[in-house]
């Protein structure tokens, strides 16, 4: 192939000075302060936020005032807070002396659009930070801004008003499919709370496994009845555990027992079927025992992806924990479902007309396990959750779920497989801000892309100062752009060469990972608006190195989704496209694919397929400019099965946070 290099293409990555930060609580890694006078990044960004020319210095606090002993827990909470950072002389007082400089917590009207419960405002001088709420939980939200606004040692001045756009704010686990031990769990609602998310949808019944122990019937739990990780469970004390600290975080727990579908692992160890006689008696009691043992207002009957064959399952057990009080939660698709249920939206899952009653959850195309890392965050950012810019009595928000199908070799390879945290803080900022546009949308437009920029130079300053050492997989994108040239008609043979020396260019893009065909098209819309089998796309980019050597990069042309048993691409090619990269004319030949020729299930875990996951490629870049050249090619569209879908894609970023 022969390449024009672009007059006017400045593909380099826009890396951003990074801060550091404060210290954080013990499952979090040490970090070290921001860089002096930097105002630091807030995540999710307020409502209202003005800055002052003056700053509150940590170092000569003398008291954090607080009168009302609704808000002992919250005054508590900020004075461990400030003990982390290294100011563990600041005692709780109900007044404070003439002339102290002194943080104040209120509970005081704070008025808001929507959601006054979780409202609050910061007014910060030189001598005082008021902190005031309508409740404890809006106090508990103003803590965690000041927490960021804190992380130089001092706070600086400014006035905030702010309030969440959506009442749910949502992150799901499956822990059914794959056990996520304690401390893991823990230490996602630990990051949870402090982006102000307020749900954890706790999903623990699956085909896989039944993870959750009953005293009635231990037999859900024997080991012999799991496909995977077998013998790991949840005891009760452990649930009890998790409900206790998500309510000290003021997140809500939501637990999810599958039924009648995903409910394989039931029926091994009960013998029965769940919609029939017996097996509908049997859950009954089930429900029966969890709502007398656990104090929990919302649950989840799941209800997709099954036949229903006894219309009156579902029915019958939402009549019997509404008999209890409870609020009964069900996928859209899925059952046969009265009115009174709230609706968790899947797929394209959607209210029908005339049912403004019902109250509805979004989580369409909101599975990040399907989503490529660099994507994840791009379509996250953009999203308007139920079609609105702010919730309502119905549109109550989102929940961003993590399904991983695939065993894994490690626990924790959930986290490092999948763009967890990077995702999480995406959608934080987008539930508590609300916004977002229509549709899903995979690409960085040109009508988003100065401010996706300062979003992602505040999320990059959070993945520094916060995760260090954790597994948080995004890279800045937002400064590379690239001229694609096509398409190219290549009569079925990938194979085939073009030249575009003479050639314009067809368009331009930005970001690390460009989709030209998503598997799901036209929904999401990938970049070429008609693409067509059988064709070929080059794009080039340049990128800028301030030394000669190796440098690690991310580079992909597939993205592999957690929840298929995909077939790794054959040995010695990046993909089944025949697809290629140069650097500064130099090919970069593949890895070495550890699954490559085996047979692929379910059952297989990944190894190094994705990106993401496997040892960045060692790419040689010369001191300047560095050119990039992608050669994309496709025939067909149509995959050999649902579970090898063709996505039409390429990626290349460099792994790095900061500025070469």
């Amino acid at each position: 192939m022969t390449f024009r290099l672009p007059r006017v293409l400045t593909g380099c990555l826009l890396f951003f000075q990074m801060h550091a930060a404060q210290a954080v609580p013990s499952k979090f890694p040490p970090a070290t302060r921001v860089t002096e006078n930097a105002r630091p990044s807030l995540l999710p960004l307020p409502a209202e936020l003005s800055w002052r020319d003056a700053r509150f210095e940590l170092a000569g606090c003398r008291a954090i005032v607080s009168s009302d002993p609704a808000l002992k827990t919250e005054a508590l909470r900020l004075q461990a807070m400030l003990a982390e950072q290294g100011f563990r002389n600041i005692e709780i007082v109900r007044k404070a002396k003439a002339g102290e400089a002194v943080i104040r917590l209120v509970k005081a009207a704070v008025p808001a659009p929507v959601h006054v419960e979780e409202a609050y405002a910061i007014e910060a001088d030189a001598q005082e930070v008021k902190v005031s709420a309508n409740t404890a939980h809006g106090i508990f939200n103003a803590l965690q801004t000041l927490r960021q606004l804190s992380a130089s040692g001092y706070i600086p001045g400014c006035s905030i008003r702010d309030w969440p756009a959506f009442s749910w704010r949502s992150y799901m686990v499956d822990v059914g499919r794959n056990y996520q031990p304690m401390t893991l769990l823990k230490e996602q609602i630990d990051v949870m709370s402090r982006y102000k998310m307020n749900v954890f949808h706790f999903h623990f019944t699956e085909d896989v496994a039944w993870r959750l122990h009953f005293k009635r019937y231990p037999q859900l739990t024997d080991a012999r009845h799991m496909i995977r990780q077998k013998g790991k469970f949840y005891t009760e004390k452990d649930l009890h555990e998790l409900i206790s600290y998500c309510r000290e975080r003021h997140i809500e727990l939501v637990p999810e027992i599958d039924m009648p579908g995903h409910s394989a692992a039931f029926r091994r160890a009960m013998g029965v079927d769940m919609q029939s006689d017996s097996g509908a008696a049997l859950v009954k009691q089930i429900l029966k025992d969890f709502c007398a043992e656990y104090d929990l207002p919302y649950i989840h009957i799941g209800a997709d992806e099954v036949k229903i064959t006894n219309k009156a399952f579902l029915p019958e057990m939402t009549k019997l924990l509404e008999g209890m009080g409870k609020q009964v939660i069900g996928w859209m698709p899925g059952g046969n479902f009265p009115e009174s249920v709230m609706r968790q939206l899947w797929s394209e899952g959607h209210i029908e007309e005339g049912k403004d009653n019902i109250r509805y959850i979004d989580s369409r195309q909101l599975y990040i396990n399907h989503m490529d890392p660099l994507e994840s965050v791009v379509s996250i950012y953009q999203r308007q959750l139920c079609n609105t810019p702010v919730g309502n009595a119905s549109a109550l928000g989102g929940t961003l779920c993590l399904w991983h199908d695939r065993n894994v070799t490690n626990e924790e390879d959930v986290m490092i497989m999948n763009p967890a945290y990077p995702s999480l803080l995406t959608f934080a900022e987008r539930t508590w801000k609300g916004g977002g546009t229509q549709g899903i949308k995979v690409h960085i437009g040109p009508e988003i892309a100065a401010a996706f920029m300062e979003f992602e130079k505040r999320l990059m300053d959070h993945k520094t100062q916060y995760f260090k050492g954790m597994p948080f997989t995004y890279y800045p994108q937002s400064g590379q752009q690239w001229q694609l040239y096509g398409p190219f008609a290549n009569n079925g043979n990938p194979v085939q060469e073009f030249d575009t020396a003479a050639a314009t260019p067809s368009q331009t893009a930005i970001g690390g990972t460009i989709i030209l065909r998503h598997w799901w098209a036209p929904n999401p819309q990938g970049l070429l608006v008609s693409p067509a089998e059988n064709t070929t796309w080059y794009a080039s980019t340049r990128i800028w190195s301030n030394r000669d050597g190796e440098t690690d990069c991310w580079i992909g042309f597939h993205d592999f989704s957690r929840s298929h048993a995909s077939l790794p691409p054959v040995a010695g090619a990046w993909d089944s496209r025949q697809s290629s990269i140069r650097v500064n004319g130099a090919i970069i030949p593949p890895p070495v694919w550890e699954s490559a020729g085996k047979t692929i299930t379910l059952e297989t875990p990944y190894t190094n397929e994705g990106y993401a996951y496997r040892a960045p490629a060692k790419v040689m870049l010369k001191k300047g400019w560095n050119v990039v050249e992608i050669k994309a090619p496709a025939t067909t569209f149509k995959g050999r099965d649902w579970q090898n879908p063709v996505k039409w894609m390429f990626s290349f970023l460099p792994c790095r946070d900061n500025m070469p």
